[in-house]
């Protein structure tokens, strides 16, 4: 299946959110975008498992990366997509339409389009980032070809409300142990509950006041919270084990060393295991390149609280930012939906730039 890339922007996102790619079954819109740019001359076209890079070779000065991810999370009945009206505006709902089809689409377009861009470009769509680190296509590609991440600087394609978002807040997961001991809930007075122990880990989760931290002029907010607890044998069981998982957002001046650290201040006392982390990005604002994109674009830029892949790039040593359309508030929603005005901003932004 070919996609039609002389099409709109917007009639392209519609098209290949309706091509179900939910992390781990992405080949269908792989296949569909590897058999659209390949016969585009003025590209060379790669693929690695369903991460399909296509690259300007034209010996500019400097190359651009442009890289978006192409699964999603589960679909909920939101697909086929729809145009729909908010409070007069017209939007495209359905699943992916936010996170992050309409960016992968105005890429697909300008890649078909740009064929004597002002700088080299590197477009990269890939697959698998909604899930496990370990999967992520991006990290894959690097790993086996780090010479395809050469550039002096990275846009990802990720929902920004069609501003620039700079770097992103690091992540780590940390699991709480208290203990007990089992015993006949008919009896518990002969046991000890470890639910019960797990209370004060609750109390200083609940009390835990999240901080701001400034990064190059942009103002990063922190998060701690609960985000599952396991715990129980039987009805009739007092439990000897509690587990409560926790997710640390922290500011791109802390490295995860400084992130484990914190949880292990906070929570002194009790046993954590670090069980997943990903460093953040620092906003790399100060960099000509990125100075030149968001001034191309008209954008004031803001920090990116989620993390992202910009943390890839920048952990390379080449400055990133995040920069499509849609509302981040509204990924993974089930009422996903992304106005039609910010895919064609974002387009004419980028086209702007780029030549």
């Amino acid at each position: 299946m070919q996609l039609d890339l002389t099409a709109s922007s917007v009639d392209l996102t519609r098209a290949i959110c309706d091509i179900p790619s939910v992390s781990g079954s992405e080949t269908a819109l792989a296949d569909a975008i590897e058999e659209s740019v390949s016969p585009l001359e003025h590209l060379e076209v790669i693929r690695h498992g369903n991460t399909i890079v296509a690259r300007t070779n034209l010996g500019r000065a400097q190359r651009v990366a442009i890289a978006g991810h192409i699964d999603t999370v589960p679909i909920n009945d939101n697909v086929p997509t729809r145009f729909i009206d908010v409070d007069g505006e017209p939007n495209l709902w359905g699943r992916g339409t936010v996170d992050m089809k309409a960016g992968v689409a105005i890429q697909l377009k300008l890649a078909a389009e740009l064929i004597d861009p002002a700088i080299d470009i590197t477009w990269m769509w890939y697959d698998n980032e909604e899930v496990a680190a370990s999967l992520n296509g991006l990290k894959l590609l690097a790993d086996e070809h780090p010479e395809l991440f050469a550039a002096d600087f990275a846009i990802l394609g990720e929902p920004s409300n069609g501003e620039v978002e700079g770097g992103c807040n690091g992540t780590i997961r940390a699991l709480v142990r208290t203990y007990g001991v089992r015993a006949h809930s008919a009896r518990a007075w002969v046991g000890e509950n470890a639910i019960h122990a797990a209370a004060p880990v609750l109390a200083r989760l609940s009390e835990y006041r999240a901080k701001e931290v400034a990064v190059e002029g942009l103002v990063y907010r922190e998060s701690l919270s609960a985000v599952r607890i396991d715990g129980g044998v039987a009805g009739n069981v007092i439990p000897d084990l509690c587990e409560i998982e926790v997710n640390y957002r922290f500011a791109p001046s802390k490295s995860a060393a400084d992130a484990e650290a914190h949880l292990r201040k906070v929570f002194e006392g009790f046993e954590l295991e670090i069980t997943d982390f990903a460093e953040g990005a620092r906003p790399g604002l100060d960099a000509p390149m990125t100075q030149q994109f968001v001034s191309a674009v008209g954008a004031q830029p803001r920090p990116k609280y989620g993390w992202t892949d910009v943390a890839r790039f920048s952990a390379l040593g080449i400055p990133a930012v995040n920069y499509g359309p849609g509302d981040p508030l509204l990924a993974h929603h089930d009422e996903e939906r992304v106005p039609l005005d910010q895919i064609d901003a974002v387009e004419q932004g980028l086209r702007a730039w780029l030549t």
